[in-house]
Protein backbone atom coordinates (compact mmCIF):
# COMPACT_ATOMS: atom_id res chain seq x y z
CA UNK A 1 0.00 0.00 0.00
CA UNK A 2 1.27 3.47 -0.81
CA UNK A 3 2.84 6.03 1.88
CA UNK A 4 0.46 8.37 0.81
CA UNK A 5 -2.59 6.83 0.90
CA UNK A 6 -5.75 7.40 3.19
CA UNK A 7 -8.98 5.42 3.19
CA UNK A 8 -12.36 5.55 5.07
CA UNK A 9 -15.33 3.28 5.15
CA UNK A 10 -19.11 4.98 5.09
CA UNK A 11 -21.88 3.26 6.11
CA UNK A 12 -24.30 4.86 3.27
CA UNK A 13 -23.88 6.17 -0.23
CA UNK A 14 -24.49 9.59 0.11
CA UNK A 15 -21.77 10.10 3.05
CA UNK A 16 -19.46 8.63 0.73
CA UNK A 17 -20.53 10.65 -2.11
CA UNK A 18 -20.49 13.72 -0.38
CA UNK A 19 -16.90 13.23 0.82
CA UNK A 20 -15.46 12.12 -2.88
CA UNK A 21 -17.78 15.90 -4.29
CA UNK A 22 -15.40 17.60 -1.37
CA UNK A 23 -12.14 15.82 -1.66
CA UNK A 24 -12.73 16.74 -5.63
CA UNK A 25 -13.57 20.57 -4.64
CA UNK A 26 -10.42 20.91 -2.28
CA UNK A 27 -8.61 20.26 -5.52
CA UNK A 28 -7.57 16.95 -5.39
CA UNK A 29 -7.56 15.20 -8.37
CA UNK A 30 -10.40 13.63 -9.56
CA UNK A 31 -8.47 10.22 -11.11
CA UNK A 32 -6.62 9.66 -7.35
CA UNK A 33 -10.12 9.47 -5.97
CA UNK A 34 -11.58 5.59 -5.93
CA UNK A 35 -15.28 4.76 -4.28
CA UNK A 36 -16.57 1.31 -3.54
CA UNK A 37 -18.73 0.12 -4.53
CA UNK A 38 -20.14 2.77 -6.98
CA UNK A 39 -22.87 5.20 -5.09
CA UNK A 40 -26.52 4.33 -6.17
CA UNK A 41 -26.96 7.18 -7.95
CA UNK A 42 -23.87 7.02 -10.06
CA UNK A 43 -20.90 9.22 -10.04
CA UNK A 44 -19.26 11.80 -11.88
CA UNK A 45 -17.70 10.89 -15.09
CA UNK A 46 -14.73 11.79 -13.82
CA UNK A 47 -14.32 10.25 -10.78
CA UNK A 48 -13.00 6.82 -10.77
CA UNK A 49 -15.25 3.80 -9.56
CA UNK A 50 -14.44 0.41 -9.55
CA UNK A 51 -16.83 -3.03 -10.11
CA UNK A 52 -15.91 -6.65 -9.91
CA UNK A 53 -15.01 -6.70 -13.69
CA UNK A 54 -12.53 -3.94 -13.58
CA UNK A 55 -10.91 -5.69 -10.68
CA UNK A 56 -11.01 -9.55 -11.33
CA UNK A 57 -11.87 -11.30 -8.26
CA UNK A 58 -14.73 -9.02 -6.78
CA UNK A 59 -14.23 -7.18 -3.80
CA UNK A 60 -11.48 -8.96 -2.70
CA UNK A 61 -9.35 -8.17 -5.63
CA UNK A 62 -10.56 -4.55 -5.44
CA UNK A 63 -8.60 -4.91 -1.63
CA UNK A 64 -5.40 -7.14 -3.19
CA UNK A 65 -5.07 -4.48 -5.45
CA UNK A 66 -5.01 -1.66 -2.65
CA UNK A 67 -3.04 -3.18 0.09
CA UNK A 68 -1.59 -6.73 -1.72
CA UNK A 69 -1.59 -9.98 0.11
CA UNK A 70 1.52 -9.05 2.38
CA UNK A 71 1.21 -10.42 5.74
CA UNK A 72 1.38 -7.04 7.06
CA UNK A 73 -2.01 -6.41 5.78
CA UNK A 74 -3.97 -9.20 5.20
CA UNK A 75 -6.28 -8.30 8.42
CA UNK A 76 -6.98 -4.84 6.92
CA UNK A 77 -7.47 -6.36 3.70
CA UNK A 78 -9.92 -8.48 5.67
CA UNK A 79 -11.54 -5.92 7.10
CA UNK A 80 -12.05 -3.16 4.34
CA UNK A 81 -13.40 -6.05 1.94
CA UNK A 82 -15.68 -7.81 4.34
CA UNK A 83 -17.23 -4.25 5.21
CA UNK A 84 -18.08 -3.79 1.56
CA UNK A 85 -19.66 -7.00 1.58
CA UNK A 86 -21.73 -5.58 4.40
CA UNK A 87 -23.15 -3.00 3.00
CA UNK A 88 -20.66 -0.09 3.19
CA UNK A 89 -18.88 2.02 1.04
CA UNK A 90 -15.05 2.61 0.61
CA UNK A 91 -13.11 5.80 0.02
CA UNK A 92 -9.76 5.92 -0.90
CA UNK A 93 -7.27 9.01 -1.88
CA UNK A 94 -3.67 8.72 -3.19
CA UNK A 95 -2.12 11.76 -2.38
CA UNK A 96 0.43 13.32 -3.87
CA UNK A 97 2.43 15.03 -0.69
CA UNK A 98 1.83 14.88 3.24
CA UNK A 99 -0.16 17.99 3.37
CA UNK A 100 -2.46 16.82 0.68
CA UNK A 101 -2.62 13.73 2.89
CA UNK A 102 -3.34 15.48 6.26
CA UNK A 103 -6.33 17.56 4.34
CA UNK A 104 -7.64 14.02 2.47
CA UNK A 105 -7.98 13.08 6.33
CA UNK A 106 -10.15 16.25 7.43
CA UNK A 107 -12.14 16.10 4.77
CA UNK A 108 -13.35 12.56 4.95
CA UNK A 109 -13.32 12.97 8.57
CA UNK A 110 -15.75 15.39 8.45
CA UNK A 111 -18.73 12.90 6.91
CA UNK A 112 -19.05 10.32 9.76
CA UNK A 113 -16.40 7.39 8.46
CA UNK A 114 -17.36 4.04 10.81
CA UNK A 115 -14.67 2.85 12.97
CA UNK A 116 -13.90 -0.39 10.90
CA UNK A 117 -11.81 -1.79 13.55
CA UNK A 118 -14.74 -1.97 16.16
CA UNK A 119 -17.00 -3.00 13.14
CA UNK A 120 -14.47 -6.26 13.51
CA UNK A 121 -14.08 -6.65 16.29
CA UNK A 122 -18.63 -7.31 16.29
CA UNK A 123 -17.90 -9.38 13.18
CA UNK A 124 -15.62 -11.43 14.74
CA UNK A 125 -18.00 -11.80 18.60
CA UNK A 126 -20.46 -13.56 15.94
CA UNK A 127 -18.02 -15.71 14.34
CA UNK A 128 -16.58 -14.07 11.56
CA UNK A 129 -12.90 -15.72 11.08
CA UNK A 130 -11.90 -13.57 7.57
CA UNK A 131 -13.20 -12.52 4.67
CA UNK A 132 -14.54 -15.14 2.27
CA UNK A 133 -14.04 -14.53 -1.26
CA UNK A 134 -17.39 -16.86 -1.79
CA UNK A 135 -19.47 -15.51 0.93
CA UNK A 136 -23.05 -13.48 -0.97
CA UNK A 137 -23.31 -9.96 -0.39
CA UNK A 138 -25.77 -8.84 2.12
CA UNK A 139 -29.61 -8.14 1.45
CA UNK A 140 -30.60 -4.98 2.90
CA UNK A 141 -32.40 -6.95 5.71
CA UNK A 142 -29.67 -8.42 6.66
CA UNK A 143 -27.36 -5.33 6.45
CA UNK A 144 -30.13 -3.30 8.93
CA UNK A 145 -29.86 -6.44 11.35
CA UNK A 146 -25.91 -6.24 11.23
CA UNK A 147 -26.00 -2.36 11.98
CA UNK A 148 -28.81 -2.77 14.32
CA UNK A 149 -26.79 -5.85 16.54
CA UNK A 150 -23.70 -3.84 16.15
CA UNK A 151 -25.76 -0.43 17.91
CA UNK A 152 -26.95 -2.52 20.69
CA UNK A 153 -23.20 -4.21 21.24
CA UNK A 154 -21.74 -2.63 25.32
CA UNK A 155 -19.31 0.10 24.10
CA UNK A 156 -15.46 -0.45 26.12
CA UNK A 157 -13.72 1.85 24.39
CA UNK A 158 -13.23 5.22 26.06
CA UNK A 159 -12.30 6.73 22.38
CA UNK A 160 -15.67 6.49 21.23
CA UNK A 161 -17.45 9.37 18.80
CA UNK A 162 -18.99 10.73 22.03
CA UNK A 163 -18.37 14.27 22.64
CA UNK A 164 -20.03 14.85 25.19
CA UNK A 165 -17.97 13.49 27.91
CA UNK A 166 -15.40 14.76 29.41
CA UNK A 167 -12.18 12.57 31.19
CA UNK A 168 -10.45 14.10 33.61
CA UNK A 169 -6.72 12.30 34.04
CA UNK A 170 -5.32 13.53 37.46
CA UNK A 171 -1.46 14.27 37.81
CA UNK A 172 -1.06 13.18 41.33
CA UNK A 173 1.90 14.45 42.74
CA UNK A 174 3.78 13.77 46.37
CA UNK A 175 5.38 16.27 48.44
CA UNK A 176 7.59 15.83 51.12
CA UNK A 177 7.29 17.55 54.59
CA UNK A 178 9.50 17.10 57.59
CA UNK A 179 8.46 17.59 61.09
CA UNK A 180 9.15 17.07 64.57
CA UNK A 181 8.50 15.09 67.47
CA UNK A 182 9.82 14.62 70.88
CA UNK A 183 10.84 11.21 71.33
CA UNK A 184 13.19 10.11 74.95
CA UNK A 185 16.91 9.32 74.25
CA UNK A 186 18.15 8.46 77.69
CA UNK A 187 19.00 10.46 80.66
CA UNK A 188 20.42 10.72 84.29
CA UNK A 189 18.81 9.33 87.34
CA UNK A 190 20.69 10.79 90.24
CA UNK A 191 20.08 8.78 93.62
CA UNK A 192 21.04 9.83 97.52
CA UNK A 193 21.94 7.32 99.63
CA UNK A 194 23.08 7.27 103.76
CA UNK A 195 25.92 5.47 104.33
CA UNK A 196 27.90 5.43 107.26
CA UNK A 197 31.68 5.72 108.02
CA UNK A 198 33.58 4.69 111.05
CA UNK A 199 35.60 7.53 113.03
CA UNK A 200 38.11 7.18 115.23
CA UNK A 201 38.98 10.33 117.57
CA UNK A 202 41.11 10.41 121.03
CA UNK A 203 40.03 12.19 123.57
CA UNK A 204 41.68 13.07 127.20
CA UNK A 205 39.99 12.29 130.06
CA UNK A 206 39.90 13.24 134.01
CA UNK A 207 38.76 11.62 136.66
CA UNK A 208 39.50 11.62 140.65
CA UNK A 209 39.98 9.01 142.78
CA UNK A 210 39.79 9.45 147.01
CA UNK A 211 43.13 8.21 148.30
CA UNK A 212 43.21 7.18 152.42
CA UNK A 213 46.02 6.80 154.38
CA UNK A 214 46.77 6.17 157.62
CA UNK A 215 50.35 7.47 158.96
CA UNK A 216 51.37 6.83 162.43
CA UNK A 217 52.09 9.59 164.56
CA UNK A 218 53.61 10.50 168.03
CA UNK A 219 53.43 14.08 169.36
CA UNK A 220 51.76 16.11 172.24
CA UNK A 221 47.82 16.96 171.34
CA UNK A 222 47.41 20.62 170.87
CA UNK A 223 44.15 22.74 171.09
CA UNK A 224 42.75 22.15 168.03
CA UNK A 225 43.47 18.41 168.51
CA UNK A 226 41.23 18.84 171.37
CA UNK A 227 38.79 21.28 169.76
CA UNK A 228 38.33 18.33 167.35
CA UNK A 229 37.74 15.85 169.44
CA UNK A 230 33.95 15.33 168.91
CA UNK A 231 31.92 13.11 166.44
CA UNK A 232 31.40 14.12 162.80
CA UNK A 233 32.32 13.23 159.79
CA UNK A 234 34.26 14.14 156.58
CA UNK A 235 32.63 13.63 153.00
CA UNK A 236 34.91 13.34 150.11
CA UNK A 237 33.38 12.97 146.58
CA UNK A 238 35.07 11.66 143.94
CA UNK A 239 34.65 13.61 140.34
CA UNK A 240 35.64 11.83 136.40
CA UNK A 241 35.18 13.39 133.01
CA UNK A 242 33.86 11.06 130.52
CA UNK A 243 33.45 11.75 126.61
CA UNK A 244 30.39 13.14 125.18
CA UNK A 245 29.66 12.61 121.97
CA UNK A 246 27.47 14.84 119.59
CA UNK A 247 27.28 15.45 115.73
CA UNK A 248 26.52 18.95 113.46
CA UNK A 249 25.72 18.36 109.94
CA UNK A 250 27.52 20.37 107.17
CA UNK A 251 27.31 20.79 103.78
CA UNK A 252 30.59 19.70 102.09
CA UNK A 253 29.72 19.34 98.29
CA UNK A 254 26.58 19.96 96.21
CA UNK A 255 25.19 17.51 93.20
CA UNK A 256 23.57 20.27 90.25
CA UNK A 257 21.49 18.16 87.88
CA UNK A 258 20.04 20.15 85.22
CA UNK A 259 19.75 19.87 81.26
CA UNK A 260 21.54 21.47 78.05
CA UNK A 261 20.03 22.43 75.26
CA UNK A 262 21.77 22.57 71.73
CA UNK A 263 20.43 22.58 67.97
CA UNK A 264 21.92 20.43 65.44
CA UNK A 265 20.47 20.71 61.37
CA UNK A 266 20.27 16.63 60.30
CA UNK A 267 19.54 16.15 56.45
CA UNK A 268 16.56 14.15 55.53
CA UNK A 269 16.65 12.14 52.20
CA UNK A 270 13.97 10.82 50.39
CA UNK A 271 11.83 10.15 47.42
CA UNK A 272 8.01 11.32 46.41
CA UNK A 273 6.28 10.45 43.44
CA UNK A 274 4.54 11.91 40.59
CA UNK A 275 2.21 10.96 37.85
CA UNK A 276 3.24 12.16 34.50
CA UNK A 277 0.38 11.85 31.68
CA UNK A 278 2.24 12.20 28.35
CA UNK A 279 -0.40 13.56 25.49
CA UNK A 280 0.01 12.10 21.84
CA UNK A 281 -0.94 14.51 18.92
CA UNK A 282 -3.31 12.56 16.84
CA UNK A 283 -4.36 13.70 13.08
CA UNK A 284 -7.99 14.60 12.24
CA UNK A 285 -8.17 11.36 10.62
CA UNK A 286 -7.37 9.00 13.23
CA UNK A 287 -10.63 7.73 14.21
CA UNK A 288 -12.41 5.16 11.67
CA UNK A 289 -9.33 4.86 9.58
CA UNK A 290 -6.30 2.86 8.44
CA UNK A 291 -3.35 4.01 10.81
CA UNK A 292 -0.64 2.78 12.05
CA UNK A 293 -2.83 3.14 15.64
CA UNK A 294 -5.62 0.94 14.42
CA UNK A 295 -2.90 -1.78 13.75
CA UNK A 296 -1.62 -1.94 16.97
CA UNK A 297 -2.23 -5.28 17.36
CA UNK A 298 -0.83 -6.47 14.67
CA UNK A 299 1.91 -4.30 15.41
CA UNK A 300 2.88 -5.71 18.54
CA UNK A 301 2.71 -9.59 17.41
CA UNK A 302 5.24 -8.27 14.60
CA UNK A 303 7.48 -6.26 17.58
CA UNK A 304 7.46 -9.49 19.22
CA UNK A 305 8.85 -11.91 16.13
CA UNK A 306 11.20 -8.89 15.36
CA UNK A 307 12.22 -8.95 19.17
CA UNK A 308 12.81 -12.91 19.30
CA UNK A 309 14.75 -12.66 15.94
CA UNK A 310 17.44 -9.63 16.56
CA UNK A 311 17.57 -9.93 20.89
CA UNK A 312 15.84 -13.66 21.65
CA UNK A 313 19.00 -15.28 21.54
CA UNK A 314 20.89 -12.79 23.99
CA UNK A 315 18.25 -13.42 26.74
CA UNK A 316 15.97 -10.22 28.56
CA UNK A 317 12.62 -9.93 27.83
CA UNK A 318 10.17 -8.33 25.39
CA UNK A 319 9.38 -6.24 27.62
CA UNK A 320 12.18 -4.79 28.30
CA UNK A 321 11.97 -3.13 24.74
CA UNK A 322 8.54 -2.57 24.52
CA UNK A 323 9.00 0.77 25.19
CA UNK A 324 11.71 1.03 22.47
CA UNK A 325 9.19 0.14 19.82
CA UNK A 326 6.18 2.00 20.82
CA UNK A 327 8.84 5.47 20.93
CA UNK A 328 9.23 4.15 16.71
CA UNK A 329 5.66 4.19 16.22
CA UNK A 330 4.83 7.33 17.69
CA UNK A 331 7.72 9.09 16.35
CA UNK A 332 7.33 7.74 12.94
CA UNK A 333 4.35 10.07 12.69
CA UNK A 334 5.72 13.56 13.71
CA UNK A 335 5.90 16.46 11.70
CA UNK A 336 10.08 16.29 12.17
CA UNK A 337 10.48 12.97 10.26
CA UNK A 338 8.27 13.69 7.48
CA UNK A 339 11.14 13.72 4.86
CA UNK A 340 12.47 10.64 7.05
CA UNK A 341 16.07 8.68 6.44
CA UNK A 342 16.98 7.25 9.18
CA UNK A 343 20.63 8.45 8.88
CA UNK A 344 19.69 12.30 9.72
CA UNK A 345 16.85 11.03 11.94
CA UNK A 346 18.88 8.86 14.39
CA UNK A 347 20.83 11.77 16.32
CA UNK A 348 17.63 13.47 17.55
CA UNK A 349 15.90 10.12 18.28
CA UNK A 350 19.44 8.71 20.22
CA UNK A 351 18.84 12.10 22.30
CA UNK A 352 14.90 12.51 22.84
CA UNK A 353 15.56 8.68 23.80
CA UNK A 354 18.22 9.09 26.15
CA UNK A 355 16.84 12.13 27.97
CA UNK A 356 13.73 10.22 28.84
CA UNK A 357 14.96 7.26 29.30
CA UNK A 358 18.16 7.51 31.54
CA UNK A 359 18.29 3.98 32.36
CA UNK A 360 18.49 2.58 28.73
CA UNK A 361 21.37 2.74 26.75
CA UNK A 362 20.51 3.53 22.86
CA UNK A 363 22.62 1.11 20.97
CA UNK A 364 20.77 -1.38 23.15
CA UNK A 365 17.08 -0.41 21.95
CA UNK A 366 18.70 1.18 18.21
CA UNK A 367 17.41 -1.72 16.52
CA UNK A 368 13.99 -1.89 17.90
CA UNK A 369 13.35 2.11 17.16
CA UNK A 370 14.45 1.85 13.71
CA UNK A 371 12.13 -1.53 13.00
CA UNK A 372 9.01 0.38 14.51
CA UNK A 373 10.06 3.64 12.76
CA UNK A 374 10.36 2.33 9.46
CA UNK A 375 7.12 -0.01 9.87
CA UNK A 376 4.90 2.86 11.07
CA UNK A 377 5.54 4.65 7.84
CA UNK A 378 5.17 1.55 5.80
CA UNK A 379 1.69 1.33 7.63
CA UNK A 380 0.83 4.78 6.89
CA UNK A 381 -2.52 4.70 4.98
CA UNK A 382 -3.21 8.84 5.16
Amino acid sequence: MQDHTVIAAFENSGDAQSAVNALAQAGISRTNIQMHPAADSGLSSDTTTTTSAEHSGGIGGFFRSLFGMDDDYRDTHDVYAESVRRGHYVVTVNADSDSQLEQASDILNRFNPVDVDQRAQHWRSQGWAGYDENAPQLGRDEIERDRTAYAAMPRTDTTADSTADTQRIPVIQEELKVGKRMVQRGGVRVFQRVRETPVNEEVRLREEQVKVERHPVDRPASEADFASIKEGAVELRETAEEAVVSKTARVVEEVEVGKEVRDRTEQINDTVRRTDVEVEQLGAGDRGMARTDAMMADDDTEYRRHWQNTYGTSGGRYEDYGDAYRYGSQMAGADSFKNYRWEEAEPQLRSDWERDHPGSTWEKVKDAVRYSVERARGHRTH
